[in-house]
């Protein structure tokens, strides 16, 4: 199988990589669905961190080589740093924005120039000692968003801002389901990008992607939204949903922003996947939403709950679309709602479904206590459950 390659600067087939390079996909276990799990997810993208390589500087920069069909990490920190609760002061709540705000009037032939010259000022370049990758700044607090794999294995990193100054980072805390970290500099002199919160996403619509590929730090390419929805699979069996631009993204990528034509953060680059460790036209970036919702939580010194049905399932046979459950576990959600092994679920919140990795995806980043129906055929008849989603 093809995997995924993280955006940090390491090198590895497919990988997310934790300072800064992308991440790839590996073959996943027959059936990786635990019973722990809320709804693991068997998709043709699964991510591997482990071969992340961040990049170098100097003599010692190794470039990607050897790298086969594979999904990698662009960050640069190579691998998942724990959630640590944040050292903030007792009145310190989720910072402050302004959500979709329009930084840019796009007018005249080079709206990616008036792109670039609203949001560079809040992408930074974030250096670990095993690599580097990308930030943004997200508030006017000096709190930074990026790949969880970038900041790896680090308490304490150095940022490099845009106008070339380096400080000093703390790493206040890191989610490795979500692939989300927030890192802090402690000044309120840097400006904090607009967040396109709440603003769907369009397939087709310009992207234009901000980093540090290959430590070329303030690099802008451009390209579309090529999927709004895409699920993917990581190397610890946790499908999420991403978005997929074909702007090209490389190793040192990861936790830089991907932003609309009105400078609006839209996602966080975190991952390509590629046949050589470079750029190939697919890269995948975290939904904004998803990103600072649980960098608010991580700054709040909690870790983000994630949503549960409590099923085991694979793909049906014979190409169809659809989760199949084999297993419903006992005082579940789904065993309260009266969902049966064989039910086929093709159908969430009014939203079909492909396979059992989009049902995970779906359901993973869901508010537990959140109310949802699924569509589930049962001996050739079509039904609506509807259920609770619950917490691991």
């Amino acid at each position: 199988m093809a995997s995924l390659d993280d955006t940090s600067t390491r090198s590895g087939t497919e990988h997310r990589e934790p300072a800064g390079s992308p991440e790839r996909i590996k073959e996943r276990p027959e059936d990786p669905w635990e019973p722990s799990a809320s709804l693991p997810a068997s998709t043709p993208y699964p991510l591997n961190r482990e071969s992340a390589k961040p990049v170098q500087s100097g003599p010692a920069r190794r470039w990607f080589a050897g790298i086969v069909a594979a999904l990698l990490l662009v960050g640069g920190g190579y691998g998942l740093a724990s959630v640590r609760q944040a050292d903030l002061p007792p009145d310190a709540g989720a910072p402050p924005r302004q959500a979709g705000r329009a930084l840019v009037t796009p007018q005249g032939p080079e709206p990616v120039a008036a792109v670039a010259k609203a949001v560079l000022p809040s992408v930074v370049q974030i250096e670990t000692e095993s690599g580097l990758g990308t930030g943004v700044v997200y508030n006017s607090d000096g709190f930074i968003l990026t790949a969880a794999h970038v900041v790896e294995g680090s308490s304490e990193v150095t940022v490099r801002l845009a106008d070339g100054r380096r400080v000093p980072g703390q790493v206040e805390g890191a989610d490795s389901d979500t692939d989300v970290a927030v890192v802090s500099i402690g000044r309120s002199d840097i400006p904090a990008a607009s967040l396109a919160i709440g603003i769907p996403v369009k397939v087709g619509q310009l992207a234009v992607a901000i980093g540090s590929p290959f430590g070329l730090e303030g690099t802008v390419t451009a390209g579309v939204v090529s999927a709004a929805e895409r699920t993917i699979t990581t190397s610890e069996g946790n499908a999420a949903s991403m978005i997929q631009t074909d702007a090209p993204i490389n190793p040192g990528n990861s936790g830089g922003a991907l932003v609309d034509r009105k400078g609006r953060v839209i996602g966080i680059n975190d991952a390509i996947r590629s046949d050589s460790g470079v750029n190939a036209g697919v890269g995948f970036a975290i939904p904004i939403d998803t990103a600072a919702s649980v960098a608010d939580s991580l700054l709040q010194g909690t870790t983000p709950e994630v949503g549960f049905l409590g099923v085991s399932g694979a793909e049906p046979g014979m190409g169809r679309p659809g989760a199949l459950v084999t297993r419903v576990l006992p005082e579940t959600p789904a065993a309260r709602a009266g969902l049966h092994s064989g039910d086929l679920i093709t159908g969430f919140d009014g939203e079909p479904l492909e396979s059992m990795s989009e049902l995970a995806a779906r359901v993973r980043p869901t508010q537990p206590g959140t109310a949802v129906t699924l569509e589930v055929v049962r001996n050739g008849r079509t039904l609506s459950v509807h259920l609770r989603v619950g917490s691991q």
